[in-house]
């Protein structure tokens, strides 16, 4: 193997390596991997109003650390955007799918929109009215 080669191959090893520890900022180096920060769009179909989903929803994000938002809609539905580490997305989107608040009855979720981000765009999780 020619000197060059072995120095690309070395390269593209490091730079490999580095992109493992490139983190968003304020995401601490110390986060597994599947913390990187993710944005998703949700709706959730069901019995889900008038039974206290969204405030439910508010409580559940906020104990994950995430960040976003929930509403009602004119269709029956709740829908909103979850924005935080993957591993605690994921955790809520299980929770919409499946818990949800305790009188409510979920028949489908959907996840849509869902990328990559470098910071949140919101600072807490809000109920929109």
């Amino acid at each position: 193997m020619s000197a060059h080669l072995a120095g690309v191959i070395l390269l593209i090893a490091f730079l490999t390596m580095l992109g493992c520890f490139v983190r968003a900022p304020g995401v601490s180096m110390s986060m597994a991997e599947g913390d990187t920060l993710i944005s998703v769009d949700y709706e959730i179909l069901g019995k889900v109003q008038g039974v206290f989903f969204r405030k439910y929803t508010q409580a559940e994000g906020k104990k994950l650390g995430l960040v976003g938002w929930v509403q009602n809609t004119d269709q029956g539905t709740v829908q909103g955007q979850l924005q935080g580490p993957i591993s605690k997305v994921r955790h809520m989107q299980e929770w919409l799918e499946k818990k949800g608040s305790p009188k409510s009855h979920i028949n489908r979720a959907n996840f849509n929109n869902e990328k990559v981000i470098l910071k949140l765009d919101y600072s807490d999780f809000q109920i929109v009215k």
